[in-house]
């Protein structure tokens, strides 16, 4: 970490004008910093630093998602991803978690050199702020809540990726000593949890107006819960993955009782549910719109922590613009992070039955009659989207979406030539785009947008009340509580459309599981989820999609209905190393006290 007590941050550029270079000048401040004094005198500049800390907390729509380092999704141009897919990233190569690689913030903004960059930026705040000329209490208490709120979420995302890490609460001063070991995984958590109590102690229920987007006590306790209830699960409370790995305090607990934990994690959950300030959306329509709209709309009842896109704010090219990254390609969009056939086939039938390719009905017609939340989340062969852009509507002008092949015999040659649809990879729009698995996303995509010219101005949701209820489900289900699961997994499946469930014992805890897969598909839930369940080893197979086919029939007329055919489209594997992230070596080598985590 660089360390430095004169000069606070370049955040803020000042537009000065210069009339001459006589002498007086050298005794100037620098004209794009602000000096330390100046800084923690201004209340306005106080809340812009704190701004900055924001920053830390990334979002999901980047052109590469984090969905694609899972069995969520592919991206179809790799960028690096197959090889995190694959268990290769080692402390030499970090691949798309680097801080220098040239996409995929999403992941560098997590990773160590980043999360301690804005740490040392916390603890600035945390040594300042008390001797701050501050005249209004309650605003100087509510920056204080929003930074030990930021400082929580790092530190709690570091605990994701890496186990246990350095605790550093202090910003380091010029000749310090700058090596520090790492710190007992359980240390870390309980860090994390009292930085969180601390913020839900001074920060409002509501922001309003351009107060939106900042943290609330609603956020810093769903946070809470969701580190209470990783903290509880099974990776954390079985390091014999690591083989012998001789600091197990660094990647588990090693004391306590996991019930506990569970019990712990429970009451965090059920303390965001009392507050009452959330609720499921229900916008009224039928049940996949009702679903979808959770995701294209501004503003709904389930937001807890959201980040806000306007596209009159100018970011990076691949920033914020899920629907050009994600759409069909035969609509001028990337068709980027597409989803892959296994998680297609995890929602069920609309009866609640398992989709199974080995029953006939289903692979005949697999689209059929499924999970409302499956026409909200995917695009497949024939569904109905938005209007095609206006160069391709003479093709397709109803915009339906085309994946398939179609054989056509030609009378002149006698030969069978085929079509491509309009959003193959091999069709006549932007071939070197588009998808390998038969799948586009369309969650999160506002069909109201051109995207390829505009943005959508959609929030991401970085925590929503479905997490919040599902997370109090998953501790009720450990603790053996399972009347109460019961009932709070059927109230999100009650919104969707679905059948309550009547499961119990293990058959509870795997629907459970899948409900928490379709529910939150994409939001970032699921590489934490397959490594905490230690189920890793078992989704990691090779990529699957799905190859759709109008044949040519014994009368050389082309079938009307498709045939479907379940493909291999990425190869995949698993190491157990790939639980947690390496510590890249750059860092190993400034630092002699750390210890680099298992196996790598």
């Amino acid at each position: 970490m660089k360390k430095s007590n004169y000069i606070i941050s370049s955040f803020l550029a000042l537009l000065v004008w210069l009339s001459s270079c006589s002498e007086e000048y050298l005794d100037r401040q620098p004209l794009d910093q602000f000096a330390e004094d100046a800084v923690w005198n201004d209340p306005n500049l106080i809340e812009t630093f704190v701004n900055n800390i924001y920053f830390a907390i990334p979002h999901g729509f980047h052109a590469l998602m984090m969905s694609s380092l899972v069995d969520e999704s592919m991206a179809v141009w790799d960028w690096e991803t197959s090889n995190a897919t694959k268990s290769l990233i080692n402390p030499s190569y970090l691949g798309v978690w680097d801080e220098n690689f040239w996409t995929g913030r999403r992941y560098q903004q997590i990773n160590w050199t980043n999360s301690y960059r804005q740490l040392r930026n916390c603890n600035i705040f945390m040594d300042k702020i008390h001797e701050a000329d501050f005249p209004d209490e309650s605003f100087r208490d509510r920056l204080i809540g929003e930074v030990h709120f930021l400082r929580g979420f790092i530190y709690h995302n570091l605990l994701s990726v890496y186990g246990g890490v350095p605790l550093i609460t202090e910003a380091f001063g010029l000749g310090e000593d700058y090596e520090q070991p790492r710190t007992n995984y359980s240390q870390v958590v309980d860090f994390v949890v009292e930085e969180l109590d601390k913020a839900a102690e001074l920060l409002p229920l509501q922001h309003f107006g351009d107060q939106m987007g900042r943290a609330t006590k609603g956020a810093a306790l769903a946070l809470k819960a969701r580190t209470l209830l990783y903290a509880a699960s099974d990776l954390y409370h079985n390091p014999s993955w690591a083989q012998g790995f001789s600091n197990p305090e660094l990647i588990s607990h090693t004391g306590g009782d996991q019930m506990s934990r569970w019990r712990a994690a429970k009451d965090a959950a059920k303390a965001v549910i009392d507050l009452g300030q959330y609720s499921l959306h229900n916008g009224g329509g039928e049940d996949w719109e009702n679903f979808g709209e959770v995701f294209t709309a501004k503003e709904t009842s389930e937001d807890i922590y959201v980040r806000y896109m306007l596209q009159r704010v100018q970011e990076d090219w691949d920033i914020g613009d899920p629907g050009l990254f994600n759409g069909p390609n035969g609509y001028h969009n990337w068709g980027g992070n597409t989803p892959v056939g296994q998680l297609a086939d995890d929602f069920e039938m609309a009866d609640g039955s398992r989709f199974d390719w080995s029953n006939p009905q289903h692979a005949a017609e697999p689209y059929s009659n499924r999970d409302p939340r499956f026409y909200a989340t995917f695009l497949y062969e024939g569904a109905r989207w938005r209007q095609r852009p206006e160069n391709l509507r003479d093709s397709d002008p109803l915009g339906i979406i085309q994946v398939g092949q179609w054989e056509r015999y030609n009378s002149s040659t006698g030969q069978v030539n085929v079509q491509n649809g309009l959003d193959t990879r091999q069709g006549p729009i932007e071939d070197w785009n588009g998808t390998y698995t038969g799948y586009y996303l369309r969650k999160f995509i506002d069909p109201n947008v051109d995207h390829q010219y505009f943005r959508q101005e959609v929030p991401w949701r970085i925590m929503r009340y479905t997490e919040v209820l599902l997370n109090y489900a998953e501790a009720c289900i450990e603790l053996g509580e399972e009347a109460e699961a019961r009932t709070y997994i059927n109230m999100v499946r009650e919104r969707a459309g679905m059948p309550a469930i009547a499961d119990s014992g293990e058959a509870l805890k795997q629907r459970y599981r899948n409900e928490r897969r379709v529910e939150l598909a994409y939001e970032d839930h699921r590489y934490f989820d397959v490594r905490r369940w230690m189920i890793a080893p078992e989704v990691y197979g090779n990529a699957q999609g799905v190859r759709v086919r109008y044949e040519l029939q014994a009368d050389n007329t082309t079938a009307e209905n498709p045939t479907y055919t379940v493909i291999e489209v990425q190869d995949r594997s698993w190491q157990d190393r790939a639980y947690l992230l390496p510590i890249k070596l750059d860092e190993m080598n400034r630092n002699f006290q750390l210890v680099q985590n298992p196996l790598y």
